[in-house]
C-alpha cells in the first residue's frame, strides 16, 4: 500500500512537471523566434529534452507496475532502456542543428529583444526550480527520480545564465553573446546526453550498473562460512531502476538449504541495490575446466 501511494505521488509530480515544462517550451520557443533570440530557441530545445527525460522516467515507473506474462517474463521494464537510447540519439541530432545555427549567427550576429529574453528565461527559472522541488523528496531513495531532480535543478541554473546574458546584452549591445550562450547551452545538453547515451548503451548490453560493485558482492558471498566457491555471477539492469542478479554457489553442505537461501536473499537485498535475486546452490566444488568461470 505504501509503495502504491509513493507511485501515485511520483506520477502526480511527473504530470505537473511535464505540463508546466510543455507550456513553457511553447512560450519560450515562440518568444525566441519572435525576438530573434537563438539562446531562447536553444534553451527551448533543452527544455524539450527535459520533458522527454521526465517522460522516460515516468514511463519506467509506470511499466514497473505492470505484471509479467508468458511472452515477457520480466514484464516491460526494459522498455525504458530503449526509450532512453532513442531519446539520446534524438538529442544528439538536435544539438547538431543548434550548433550549426549558432555558428552561422556568430558570423553575422543580429539584434535581439533583450527584455523578452530576460523575462522568458526568468519564467524558466521558476518553472524548472518548481519542477525540481516536486522531485526533491523522492530523489533521496530513487535513482530514477534523482536523475529527474538533478536535470531540472541544472536547467534552472542554465536559465539563470540566459537571464544574465540578457542583461549584459542590454547594457553592452554585445549581440554576439546570444549565439555564444546558445553554444554553451548546446554543450550543457551534450554533457547530459552523452551520459544518457552511455548509460543506455550499457543497460542495453546488460552491463553491471554503475551503482553496483560486483567485486564487493563476490567478496560478500565468499565470506559466508559454508560457501567455498562462487561462479556464474551475473548482474544487469532489468530497467533504469531495477537490478537483477543470478549466481551459482558451491556449499560444503546442503543442510538447512531453504533457510540459507532465504538468509542470503535478505542480506543481499539489504546490503546492495538488488531487486531480483536468483541463487543456485551446488554441493562441493565445480570443475573449472568444464564450467563457465565468469564471476
Amino acid at each position: 500500500m505504501a509503495q502504491t501511494h509513493a507511485v501515485q505521488q511520483e506520477t502526480t509530480a511527473f504530470k505537473v512537471g511535464v505540463l508546466l515544462n510543455s507550456i513553457f517550451i511553447v512560450l519560450e520557443a515562440s518568444y525566441g523566434f519572435a525576438s530573434g533570440s537563438l539562446a531562447l530557441v536553444a534553451d527551448a530545445g533543452h527544455n524539450l529534452s527535459d520533458v522527454l527525460g521526465l517522460l522516460i522516467s515516468w514511463l519506467a515507473i509506470w511499466l514497473g507496475t505492470k505484471s509479467a506474462n508468458a511472452k515477457y517474463t520480466y514484464g516491460y521494464k526494459s522498455s525504458s532502456i530503449l526509450a532512453a537510447l532513442f531519446n539520446a540519439v534524438f538529442l544528439l541530432v538536435a544539438i547538431g542543428a543548434i550548433s550549426v545555427e549558432a555558428i552561422q549567427r556568430l558570423a553575422n550576429p543580429g539584434p535581439v529583444a533583450e527584455w523578452d529574453v530576460i523575462i522568458v528565461a526568468a519564467v524558466g527559472v521558476l518553472v524548472n526550480g518548481f519542477t525540481a522541488f516536486l522531485f526533491m523528496k523522492g530523489q533521496k531513495h530513487d535513482l530514477n527520480i534523482k536523475g529527474a531532480f538533478l536535470h531540472m535543478a541544472a536547467d534552472a541554473g542554465v536559465s539563470i545564465g540566459v537571464v544574465i546574458a540578457g542583461f549584459v546584452i542590454l547594457k553592452t549591445g554585445w549581440f554576439w553573446l546570444d549565439p555564444v550562450i546558445s553554444l554553451l547551452i548546446a554543450i550543457v545538453i551534450l554533457i547530459g546526453t552523452w551520459g544518457l547515451l552511455r548509460d543506455a548503451m550499457n543497460y542495453s548490453l546488460e552491463a553491471v550498473p554503475n551503482n553496483i560493485d560486483q567485486a564487493k558482492i563476490y567478496d560478500f558471498l565468499m565470506s559466508q562460512p559454508t560457501i567455498n566457491q562462487v561462479h556464474d555471477l551475473h548482474i544487469w539492469g532489468m530497467s533504469t531502476t531495477e537490478t537483477a542478479m543470478t549466481v551459482h554457489l558451491c556449499r560444503s553442505t546442503l543442510d538447512h538449504n531453504n533457510e540459507f537461501l532465504e538468509t542470503m536473499n535478505k542480506q543481499l537485498s539489504d546490503q546492495f541495490p538488488l531487486t531480483h535475486i536468483t541463487i543456485q546452490v551446488e554441493l562441493g566444488k565445480v570443475d573449472y575446466e568444464t564450467t563457465d568461470t565468469s564471476i
